[in-house]
């Protein structure tokens, strides 16, 4: 899961703790991240309506996916 998060092969070898890299690539290919398919909303940080829609989208399933440039995005499965 931290591969599907940050994309760094290293950070996840040393992590687990493996000696070798190729026992790191065997772990990071049992897992198939491609068919993960999430459904995504933004929301603008500051507006009047703001907390609304938060509070909307977390009744909906939706969860805090990141935080760029004053918007929350947020993610649920599809």
């Amino acid at each position: 899961m931290l591969y599907a998060k940050t994309k760094d092969i290293l950070l996840v070898k040393q992590q687990m703790g493996h000696k070798r890299i190729e026992h790191t690539l065997i772990y990071t290919h049992l897992i198939n991240f491609t068919n993960d398919e999430y459904i995504s909303k933004t929301v603008q940080l500051g507006t009047p309506t703001t907390l609304k829609e938060i509070c909307e989208l977390a009744e909906a399933g939706f969860t805090k996916f990141t935080e760029i440039e004053g918007y929350q995005i947020f993610k649920k499965p599809k």
